[in-house]
């Protein structure tokens, strides 16, 4: 894979967004900057974690909704 922003931080994204008038999703602007499902996510408060919404009533550390995880096939 090819990723030729993965040094930027959140701010230089965000701008290079508005400087060049790129569409983006309107939850941005509501405080969700990370979604997941309907009822895992919530917005976000100023100084949270960018992922801190999803799955915000579980314990801290790693969350894994499944999605992700390789399974193994049934012979």
């Amino acid at each position: 894979k090819i990723n030729p922003i993965i040094d930027w931080t959140w701010e230089q994204i965000q701008d290079y967004i508005k400087k060049n008038d790129l569409p983006y999703n309107s939850l941005l602007d509501k405080g969700y900057p990370s979604i997941g499902c309907e009822p895992c996510t919530r917005s976000i408060k100023p100084g949270e974690d960018l992922r801190s919404g999803r799955w915000w009533w579980e314990q801290d550390g790693n969350k894994e909704c499944g999605l992700h995880i390789e399974r193994k096939r049934d012979d």
